[in-house]
């Protein structure tokens, strides 16, 4: 009996949100209005504000492809790799360091870019799209120019449409940009891979002298990376290493 009582008392508390929610369920309903749909303008407002949020959040991606980063970014690592210290130097520390030379590298560039897009677009000389075109015009010409200096010229067919690829004559002009920056960023990947490897094959020969001494003396159980580190922190250290590498890296962009 006493179990009735309270689904009884249950049921008459939930009966009022029910009848609410169909109430609110049913078109016209005078209690509960239905939303009004948005117009066409407040629309078109949203979209625009989803573009630019959109274009914000990916824009430093986009920086970074189509500049030098890449490039010293893989090759600090594959160093820091090379000297087995995966922690040392910090990762704060590399990228500020990869940050810093990626700006000098491209002040040409940005000056440029300043001076044909940015100011007239800024003081009302040109529109956006005028200054879209000269911008773009500088960053082509410097991803052209690495692509060109470091051989990759073929690294662009395969992001070209099949028509365009199977082009006799095909000059720069005709590749379009949403093209060239993934062909720049492969070109850019296999540049910093053989510039690591040649940094890399030093460190990997005093690893395998040190790994031959310590079996010759039957110190089978001895990690060989833990006797060959300081070896190679000191050769790393009589050759200027950090200046070598950051001068080639630097020079490597012509």
């Amino acid at each position: 009996m006493r179990r009735f009582w309270i689904i009884s008392a249950g049921l008459l508390l939930i009966a009022p949100a029910v009848m609410g929610a169909e109430a609110a369920s049913r078109p016209g309903s005078d209690g509960f209005p239905l939303p009004q749909l948005p117009s066409p303008t407040a629309t078109g407002a949203a979209l625009q504000w989803l573009a630019l949020v959109t274009v914000l959040a990916i824009a430093p991606a986009v920086l970074v492809m189509v500049t030098c980063f890449t490039r010293i970014i893989v090759v600090l690592g594959l160093l820091r790799q090379a000297l087995a210290s995966p922690q040392l130097p910090p990762n704060q520390v590399l990228f500020g360091l990869a940050l810093l030379m990626t700006a000098v590298v491209m002040v040409p560039v940005y000056r440029d870019v300043h001076r044909e897009a940015i100011s007239p677009y800024i003081s009302g000389q040109v529109s956006a799209t005028t200054a879209w075109q000269a911008g773009e015009k500088h960053l082509r010409g410097f991803m052209i120019r690495q692509v060109e200096a470091c051989g990759n010229g073929s690294d662009v067919y395969p992001f070209l449409e099949a028509e365009l690829a199977g082009r006799k004559n095909l000059a720069w002009s005709d590749v379009p940009t949403i093209s060239l920056i993934p062909a720049y960023v492969v070109s850019e990947l296999k540049t910093a891979f053989v510039i690591g490897f040649r940094i890399y094959l030093p460190f990997v020969i005093i690893d395998m002298l040190v790994a031959s001494v310590l079996m010759s003396m039957g110190m089978l159980m001895l990690p060989p990376v833990l006797i060959s580190m300081p070896f190679k922190l000191l050769l790393f250290v009589l050759a200027d290493g950090w200046r070598l590498v950051v001068a080639t890296l630097m020079k490597s962009f012509g």
